[in-house]
């Protein structure tokens, strides 16, 4: 199912979570336009209070069972990304994205090829042997970013007090981007939340 984005719609606001000072913790859950959780989202959490995300790694994008795992992986800028191929087959993995183009030719099980993602962006990935193979990096400058998980939930904290944007990126959202955007406040009792999809 394709998912229409615009507006977000704030089903719920409760405040109450712990806080540390100047900083607390923002927990948000996203639903879908049919009411169901949505997993595998990245949710980023963006404030001109925010510090540069810090790289640390290590990330790694496999090919196993002919798909990349994980799926998708966020990373800060700067990042380098290993593809490591743990298939019997061989691989040859490419974006064509604005973020990021890159070529790594044929390679077998047990190599390894690095990249650089120096650009803030989504990155889509395909292998050019195996076309139903798909996954993304996704690349940002903040250090408040977290991927949904199987009941549509993030918990992120040290987010600063103040005004902040969360946006929400997901393939299936019909959006430039694959984006949408909501403006919130962060109190100093943190913030919880749930944003709901509408068509």
């Amino acid at each position: 199912m394709v998912y229409r984005v615009f507006p977000f719609v704030l089903a719920f606001l409760g405040l109450g979570l712990p806080s540390t000072g100047s900083a607390a913790t923002v927990s948000i859950d996203i639903r879908a336009v049919d009411g169901k959780p949505l997993a595998g989202a990245v949710v980023t959490i963006e404030t001109p209070k925010a510090p540069a995300a810090t790289v640390r790694g290590p990330y790694n994008v496999e090919q196993r069972d002919i798909a990349f795992q994980p799926h998708v992986l966020i990373v800060p800028v700067g990042a380098t990304v290993g593809f490591p191929n743990r298939d019997k087959v061989r691989h040859h993995v490419y974006s064509f994205s604005k973020a990021k183009k890159f070529d790594l030719k044929l390679y077998g099980r047990e190599d390894a090829r690095t990249v650089v993602f120096d650009k803030p962006g989504i990155v889509p990935l395909g292998c050019n042997i195996h076309d139903a193979m798909n996954g993304f990096v996704y690349v940002t400058a903040t250090p408040f970013a977290a991927l949904t998980d199987g009941a549509g939930h993030v918990t992120i904290d040290g987010v600063p007090v103040g005004g902040a944007t969360v946006r929400v990126w997901h393939p299936s959202i019909r959006a430039p981007g694959s984006t949408a955007s909501q403006p919130v406040t962060v109190g100093s009792s943190g913030l919880a939340t749930i944003f709901a999809l509408h068509r």
